[in-house]
């Protein structure tokens, strides 16, 4: 029989709705119920492509005698990570700070007034490798709770009181300076793999917020050891296995320092921060494979993720079932040499496991190997790798196919509509841009209200009933302001300046800080507030890059202020942990170089008109704005006052109130835009797609 969480709308909930767990949603009336019946709150925390979420599903909460004891002793709570990023974020800080490390699932058990006091992550169903098991954990925290109780409060108390002392190193309410950014700088050359690429040891995440500073600050300085981490990254992922070799777009991790092996479930957020970088390297440098990589991962966006609704779907699943029934972590992804030669033949086979890095010994899991680019690999023959990769997706798509979470989330929607809408413009690839525009319009019917405020989810085009949280907030308005200066529609900007007056009026302090979760939200043990990059942008370093954008194609100088207060963090934090707040430095790269405001004026359809908006967009100045629009045009307030120059379409750049004089000339205007690494034009560079 289903129990409670059959009525939710999180896939990850309902994958649990049939459990012998009697599970609440997190609701006042789970907590009512635990101090009713005196008796603690199992907190249990994760997400739907989570492999080691689902391991301990299985094991334990499919498991009836286990699922008795919970029952019998403990009010189970279930929460999807995504849905509810406030709660996952202020237990994890809490499970951190006790155990020194966190994870999912997340395992915290509460006083039925919601203060932690025994934290975990995953714990198998019998006792190994030193952890205690499942149901030791559960014994020994009902003893305590019926024989301790008074530590057991004392301890929770003392918890949450810690919690509650905590600060930030905010700084000044101020943006950071050029030497602050050369620091942020060093600091990464120190961490960096000159080696393999990326930054640290294993596991090793593709570090995008920081790959899209170093990009800014290159196209600021010149720095070309800022441009030669990013190249040597970027091109050390693409040929690794953690890219999709056939399908295009990337996983979550790489197990090992070489990108080789893959923790294979697919994330929305990292795949859409990941298009932007490429594109963005594209742009910077002309590379080949950085525009295949970022058309291949924008292709994998449509393909694999979106819905029905024009929404992104949120991740895919690491397992998947194997030929025998099983289910397996990478099963979809990867091959041996005997299922080469069963789709291609014998000789196209040994040509396919020399390009790809197939081994009889395998790379993975019971002679499994993934597929990547060796660097010993050399130069195949383009017809035949086509036909090659062709044969093997269409095998692949035969295969018993990954999970797919349904969730639109705001934040990561925000996220792929910048993308797709850059990586459409660069490309000429306008099937990029709707996709775009589709999803922007879905977020305003179903997740937005007249008042500017955000739900965090929606399944099926149904609006979830949790509220949207920062990150939701600043990824939206950046995603719709990328919207804007792609497509000139100006109803983008005004939607996002309703996104960010909700963010001054409900997220900002007045010391210009912010926090992740609205004043009106529901309280938690404490208010998140977390300034740090995770796997995709922090709420607050994203708001503030929003509100310069939006400052700099509005001229509103209350969100310029805002978004510089808000940068204040970046000062604090930028040369200590720089690979924590790439995001914000990126954003205040932007600043320290304007950020450059063009204003493009003609016809629409005019191909002049076109060729000064595609040079304006190809710019490589860091966090340039762009508008475009028809002569007399008010669609976007950059435009206003603008005319045609001596009758031909014109473009306008300013910055820092000064303005350049217009020109109609796109090569007068591509000097204008670019950044001052690229002083002159690479070979190779881009050019018309």
């Amino acid at each position: 029989m289903p129990n409670r969480l059959a009525h939710e709308t999180s896939p990850y909930l309902l994958q649990h709705a049939d459990n012998p767990v009697d599970w609440w949603p997190w609701v006042p009336e789970a907590f009512a119920e635990a101090r009713r019946r005196d008796v603690p709150v199992l907190l249990s925390v994760g997400y739907s492509s989570c492999h080691w979420c689902h391991v301990m599903a299985h094991e334990s909460f499919e498991d009836q005698e286990t699922a008795d004891k919970l029952n019998e002793h403990f009010v189970s709570v279930k929460v999807d990570r995504e849905e509810r990023p406030d709660i996952d974020a202020v237990y994890m800080e809490a499970v951190q700070a006790a155990t020194g490390q966190g994870g999912w699932p997340m395992t915290v058990f509460l006083t039925p007034d919601a203060e932690p006091f025994y934290f975990g992550t995953y714990f198998p169903p019998d006792p190994r490798h030193g952890m205690p098991s499942f149901r030791q954990v559960l014994e020994g925290v009902r003893a305590a709770w019926a024989d301790r109780r008074g530590e057991v409060t004392e301890v929770a108390g003392r918890i949450v009181r810690d919690l509650a002392e905590r600060s930030l190193p905010y700084g000044m309410p101020r943006p950071p300076e050029a030497d602050d950014l050369h620091g942020g700088l060093l600091a990464l050359t120190r961490e960096f793999d000159a080696a393999r690429g990326g930054f640290g040891g294993a596991p090793k995440f593709p570090p995008s917020m920081v790959l899209e500073f170093l990009l800014r600050h290159h196209a600021r300085t010149g720095s070309q050891a800022a441009l030669q981490m990013a190249r040597a990254t970027c091109e050390a992922m693409a040929r690794g296995g953690i890219y999709d070799q056939l399908g295009g777009g990337f996983a979550r991790y790489s197990v090992d320092a070489a990108w080789v092996v893959p923790h294979f479930e697919k994330m929305l957020y990292d795949n859409a921060l990941l298009c932007r970088v490429y594109a963005h390297l594209w742009r910077a440098t002309g590379s080949d494979l950085a525009r295949r990589i970022a058309l291949g991962t924008a292709d994998f966006l449509v393909r694999e993720l979106r819905t029905t609704q024009g929404g992104f779907a949120s991740a895919l699943d690491a397992d998947s079932e194997t030929g025998d029934g099983r289910h397996a972590e990478g099963a979809f992804y990867v091959w041996t040499p005997g299922q080469l030669a069963e789709v291609l033949g014998e000789e196209d086979a040994e040509f396919a496991a020399r390009h790809f890095g197939v081994t009889e010994e395998g790379t993975f899991e019971e002679g499994a190997s993934v597929l990547r680019l060796p660097s010993g690999a050399g130069d195949a023959d383009p017809e035949r790798l086509a036909s090659v990769v062709e044969r093997l997706f269409a095998a692949r798509e035969r295969r018993p196919r990954p999970g797919r979470d349904d969730k639109i989330v705001a934040a990561w929607n925000g996220l792929a509509i910048a993308a797709l809408a850059e990586t459409g413009a660069y490309f000429d690839r306008p099937d990029l841009v709707e996709a775009a525009t589709a999803a922007a319009d879905l977020l305003v019917r179903v997740h937005m209200d007249y008042h500017g405020r955000l739900a965090r989810t929606s399944l099926d085009g149904t609006a979830g009933g949790h509220a949207g949280v920062l990150e939701d907030y600043a990824d939206v308005a950046e995603g719709f302001l990328t919207l804007a200066s792609v497509t000139g529609e100006g109803v983008w900007v005004e939607f996002s300046g309703l996104l960010l007056d909700t963010v001054l009026r409900h997220f900002t302090a007045p010391d210009g800080t912010l926090y992740d979760t609205a004043d009106d939200a529901e309280t938690l043990i404490r208010r998140p507030q977390d300034p740090t990059d995770n796997a995709a942008p922090s709420g607050w370093t994203a708001a503030a890059q929003a509100l310069v954008s939006y400052a700099a194609l509005t001229g509103s100088g209350r969100h310029r202020e805002a978004g510089e207060q808000a940068l204040g963090v970046v000062k604090a934090l930028g040369s200590r942990a720089p690979r924590f707040i790439g995001w914000g430095l990126a954003a205040a790269e932007a600043v320290l170089d304007g950020p450059r405001e063009v204003a493009v004026v003609g016809p629409e359809g005019d191909p002049a008109t076109r060729a000064l908006h595609r040079t304006a967009l190809l710019g490589t100045a860091p966090g340039a704005v762009v508008a475009v629009g028809e002569p007399g045009s008010a669609e976007l307030p950059l435009l206003v006052d603008r005319p045609l120059f001596q009758g031909r379409p014109a473009a306008y750049v300013c910055r820092n109130f000064t303005c350049d004089a217009p020109t109609a000339d796109p090569k007068v205007l591509a000097a204008a835009v670019r950044g001052a690494g690229e002083d002159l034009p690479a070979a190779g560079g881009p050019g018309p797609a």
